[in-house]
């Protein structure tokens, strides 16, 4: 299950995880690709939406918390990993931008993810793409 922010590429994190060349569009419900639940960005910037995201994570074995690098915030408060029963891994997008900023994003990823395994990923040339698929079915 991934949760992020809007446009912190979990849609286009999602197709290079099932190896789907194909574009992504924008997630606007919950959607269940194979082994993947790819939650709307709306629902980890309203903490509204956080008891959906918890009932969602009922039916799934992995949580992925998404920073985009270009990002100088996170949306998730301190810790919120641990509010899911759920193996936790961060994972920094958009590493290859020229505004990619990785140190600063995984600063940011361990006050929401304390002390669990975080991967650097980009999209665009698929660098981390096959680490971050064996570390999650490895707990799959």
């Amino acid at each position: 299950m991934l949760i992020g922010p809007v446009g912190s590429g979990k849609s286009t994190l999602t197709k290079r995880l099932l190896e789907d060349p194909t574009p992504a569009v924008k997630t606007q419900t919950l959607n269940y690709m194979d082994w993947i639940i790819d939650t709307p960005g709306e629902y980890s910037e309203n903490p509204m939406f956080y008891r959906s995201l918890i009932a969602t994570a009922l039916e799934a074995k992995v949580l992925l918390i998404i920073q985009d690098a270009t990002r100088i915030q996170s949306v998730l408060p301190p810790n919120f990993s641990q509010g899911f029963p759920l193996f936790a891994i961060g994972v920094i997008t958009k590493i290859d931008h020229p505004q990619a900023n990785i140190n600063e994003a995984e600063h940011l990823l361990k006050h929401v993810l304390p002390g669990k395994p975080i991967y650097s990923v980009s999209s665009v040339t698929n660098q981390g793409i096959d680490l971050l698929r064996e570390a999650i079915l490895e707990h799959l």
